[in-house]
């Protein structure tokens, strides 16, 4: 099934379409699979997987990146940039340094970034029926601070990182959204993935060995 169109990461409404992030973690199954094969042993048709990860690599570069927007945008042969596209150099599809990947990070700065949280897409583009006005989504911002800590940019990635720990209530939990204007959580409450992204963020920020580094490496 991960060859087929689907509804994405945010189960967007409309058409099916070949999502970006869909086939990065598709990408991510193959890439994790011949490595458990080639490091620790493991039984299976390596080579089988490895020409899938290879051809779906080349794929992705060459169907999910607009050269006119210099970024990676939602799904194949499309123009929105989404947030989910994020993940790419912390699952070590791409470097950091890469400038597909910069270029990635700037266009979510230039077109998500709002009052220095992240949008997951722009609602008000029609892309999915909903009506404009949801809130920044507190997992796409963890997101964007992972990258700035791959890319180097220290000060940006704790500023970011500081900026998440201090919406969270007097318990210390995150919801799924913030609106930056009524300065408010929304949404799903408690939202786990939120949770997992402080985690992630704190641990590519405080330890030696980051693992979103290590995932590139291995």
């Amino acid at each position: 099934m991960w060859a087929e169109p689907d509804e994405g990461i945010w189960e967007v409404r409309g058409p099916r379409r070949h999502f970006t992030h869909s086939k990065l973690m598709a990408w991510v199954a193959f890439d994790r699979a011949v490595k458990d094969v080639e490091r620790f042993g493991l039984d299976g048709p390596a080579g089988r997987w490895r020409a899938l990860r290879d051809g779906l690599h080349a794929e992705i570069c060459a169907r999910a990146f607009d050269p006119a927007q210099n970024s990676f945008v939602q799904s194949y042969g499309g123009r929105e940039i989404d947030a989910a596209v994020l993940v790419m150099a912390a699952v070590g599809f791409l470097p950091p340094s890469d400038p597909r990947v910069r270029g990635t990070v700037a266009a979510v700065e230039r077109h998500l970034l709002r009052d220095g949280f992240v949008d997951r897409y722009r609602s008000d583009s029609g892309v999915d029926g909903l009506p404009h006005g949801e809130g920044a989504f507190l997992l796409c911002t963890f997101w964007l601070a992972d990258n700035y800590a791959l890319m180097g940019r220290g000060a940006d990635a704790r500023r970011t990182f500081e900026s998440l720990l201090a919406v969270r209530n007097d318990v210390g939990l995150l919801a799924e959204e913030y609106d930056p204007a009524a300065r408010r959580q929304l949404g799903n409450f408690p939202q786990a993935f939120s949770h997992l992204g402080l985690v992630n963020t704190a641990r590519n920020l405080t330890q030696r060995e980051k693992p979103a580094e290590v995932r590139q490496n291995v």
